[in-house]
């Protein structure tokens, strides 16, 4: 696993514990937490240990649970599906309608500045994690999962 580093319980422990301040949320998460060169935070089942994976070539393996940022982690839509039903702060119940704009990659108003990372939800969903910055939360949806409407579909590049 060239680019990838398996982090010791005491880097683990740093990472739950900024989870716990950014979104009070108090978990054990009983994978093999894993980083690469550009601070992306992946997971994997302790099974995986059981495997020689450096007679392989692996660039990315397990889940992708976030990104450490300078200031905080932003969890992708997955990470953000695994802690969010814990999570305590920070979360942001989004309308129909707000769902969709950020689903098609669009940043969503918000009447108050609220620092830092936010878990947003629509229901009993979790759809990602944004960044609230001048008045709007930030998008960070891939754009390879992101959904266009039918009208907009034409404009895709196959």
């Amino acid at each position: 696993m060239q680019n990838l580093k398996i982090l010791n319980s005491k880097e683990k422990k740093a990472i739950l514990d900024q989870l716990k301040t950014q979104f009070e949320v108090h978990l054990d998460l009983p994978y093999i937490f894993l980083i690469n060169s550009e601070e992306k935070i992946f997971l994997i089942t302790r099974d995986l240990t059981k495997i020689d994976l450096d007679q392989l070539r692996v660039n990315d393996i397990g889940l992708y649970f976030g990104k450490k940022e300078k200031d905080g982690i932003r969890l992708s839509i997955e990470g953000s599906q695994i802690i969010g039903k814990n999570a305590q702060k920070n979360v942001l119940e989004l309308t129909e309608e707000e769902t969709m704009h950020w689903f098609r990659g669009l940043e969503i108003p918000v009447e108050k500045e609220i620092p830092g990372y936010l878990l947003l939800k629509n229901k009993n969903d979790f759809i990602g994690c944004g960044k609230c910055k001048n008045g709007r939360i930030i998008n960070y949806v891939e754009k390879g999962r992101r959904i266009l409407p039918k009208s907009e579909r034409h404009l895709i590049k196959e």
